[in-house]
């Protein structure tokens, strides 16, 4: 690797950094912290697709940021039978990596078959954890087999560290009741802004990746959480 390889990779790394940083200003907005985080894995790291998933009340896993607002992805993610590496790794707050799903992944063999159809051949689950808090994991997906290099390994677990510390900050981690509501708070964002995306996407004939980008560009533009364009669409309040 040269040395301008390594400025680079460097300079990338730091604005990752410097854009979820970027999203804790002002109104914070979990969504798109969390669709940030997912969308600067697939930059930086040697992953085709990202996902992230939220425990809720209950301790079931939900997601909540995936870097397709497409269906095909969002299935793979959500383990309808309740069992995947990102399960595991959420339960027991350690990295579950399948470095061949084929071969490795009969252990959960509706997420084996779904992330096969997919074209995916790797994953790398990464628990959302501080300190005894696990809220969740990120997924990353490859078209390839093999593990991640330590690098990625590493960088891939700051990015997730960043998240989790933004989610149980200070001001809402004093009680698990507080760092509850907060998640929840995230999870119902998410179903308005399924619905609203639904209403976008019908309203304009496109799809579902482009209706998400022109709600989060609304929500951005006039400085409001994502949650609030979503209900302004559902109630046509505003027209995007």
């Amino acid at each position: 690797m040269t040395a301008m390889t390594n400025v680079t990779r460097a300079a990338l790394v730091s604005g990752a950094f410097v854009e979820l940083a970027d999203t804790l200003v002002g109104e914070y907005d979990a969504i798109d912290l969390l669709r940030t985080l997912v969308d600067q894995c697939v930059v930086l790291l040697d992953a085709t697709a990202a996902g992230l998933l939220l425990a809720d009340s209950n301790g079931n896993l939900q997601v909540i940021a995936a870097t397709s607002e497409e269906s095909h992805l969002v299935e793979v993610l959500q383990h309808r039978a309740g069992a995947g590496p990102c399960v595991d790794a959420y339960r027991s707050g350690e990295v579950v990596t399948l470095s061949n799903i084929a071969t490795d992944g009969h252990r959960y063999p509706d997420f084996q078959a779904a992330a096969l159809s997919q074209g995916f051949q790797s994953v790398h689950a990464i628990p959302m954890r501080l300190r005894p808090n696990t809220i969740g994991a990120l997924n990353l997906f490859r078209e390839r087999k093999g593990t991640l290099s330590t690098e990625d390994a590493v960088i891939g677990q700051a990015l997730a560290d960043v998240a989790t510390v933004s989610l149980l900050h200070e001001r809402s981690a004093r009680k698990n009741a507080t760092v509850n509501a907060q998640l929840q708070h995230a999870l119902t964002s998410r179903v308005f802004i399924e619905q609203a995306k639904g209403v976008i996407a019908a309203r304009n004939n496109i799809n579902m990746d482009d209706a998400f980008k022109r709600l989060r560009e609304h929500a951005r533009a006039h400085q409001e959480p994502m949650r609030q364009s979503a209900e302004n669409v559902i109630n046509n309040v505003v027209m995007i």
